[in-house]
């Protein structure tokens, strides 16, 4: 296990289809502690396509933390979660649902599918913000990450 705040830079895959959304977690991550790289997939297949280094992926990082939004075109992220967890070479990467859904079933499939944790967006500006410099306190500054 790595403290990743002794090494180089967190990279972070956002899996997310709002450009608000993307624009908002980009900038709380930037004003953050840790230096990160954040890399976006706009629909489950490109997230996927990314994580498995295929096609105009093939160079991608392995991330250290994904942020995953439930509600995405072409696959879904219970789709793209089912997938990590079966795949032997992903498994291991932090999975955090962000996403708008309060729906108890969402919550527990998420959790049945071995998502790490579930976060609810808030719909206020600020305390999206808060939530994501949240997200950045615990997963990139407490929790020791495994290797890449």
């Amino acid at each position: 296990m790595v403290n990743r705040l002794n090494c180089k830079t967190i990279e972070i895959l956002l899996v997310e289809d709002n450009p608000g959304d993307v624009r908002l977690t980009k900038e709380a991550l930037k004003e953050g502690k840790v230096k990160n790289k954040l890399y976006v997939a706009e629909d489950g297949e490109d997230a996927l396509a990314f994580l498995r280094r295929q096609g105009r992926y093939a160079q991608a990082p392995r991330p250290d933390l994904i942020l995953l939004d439930l509600n995405l075109p072409k696959k879904t992220g219970r789709e793209v979660l089912e997938e990590i967890k079966d795949d032997p070479d992903l498994k291991r990467i932090p999975v955090v649902i962000l996403t708008v859904s309060k729906d108890e079933q969402d919550i527990l499939k998420s959790y049945n599918l071995h998502a790490n944790c579930y976060i609810t967006k808030p719909v206020d500006l600020e305390k999206f913000i808060e939530v994501v410099k949240s997200i950045e306190d615990f997963w990139l500054t407490v929790v020791m990450l495994p290797p890449r």
